[in-house]
């Protein structure tokens, strides 16, 4: 029995496939960084609120957090200037929180 040689391409991963693609590099150090920010205001939230929250965009100084539902959107509401002075001054380019609510 002869052994068949491969002549199948060599598979690559799909981060080197994101590496060599500009645009989808960019979006995943977007990615990355809404949720660094995100873990970075974690400590700043009410016990159970973090739970109802996801990273979202990241765009021109403005970072927008997904909220689940319009009670964790009313009490984020609240929190919104501490979030945004917190990110700076952890050197973080933030100059506005903006909420923006899932649909069902």
């Amino acid at each position: 029995m002869q052994k068949r040689a491969d002549s199948t391409p060599k598979q690559s991963s799909v981060m080197d496939a994101i590496g060599q693609s500009d645009t989808l590099s960019g979006m995943l150090n977007l990615h990355s960084r809404s949720q660094l920010y995100l873990r970075s205001v974690e400590t700043l939230l009410p016990p159970g609120l973090i739970d109802q929250l996801l990273p979202g965009p990241v765009e021109a100084g403005v970072w927008c957090v997904l909220v689940k539902h319009n009670a964790a959107a009313a009490k984020l509401r609240q929190l919104l200037p501490a979030l945004s002075a917190h990110l700076r001054s952890k050197g973080h380019d933030v100059q506005q929180v903006r909420i923006k609510l899932m649909s069902r």
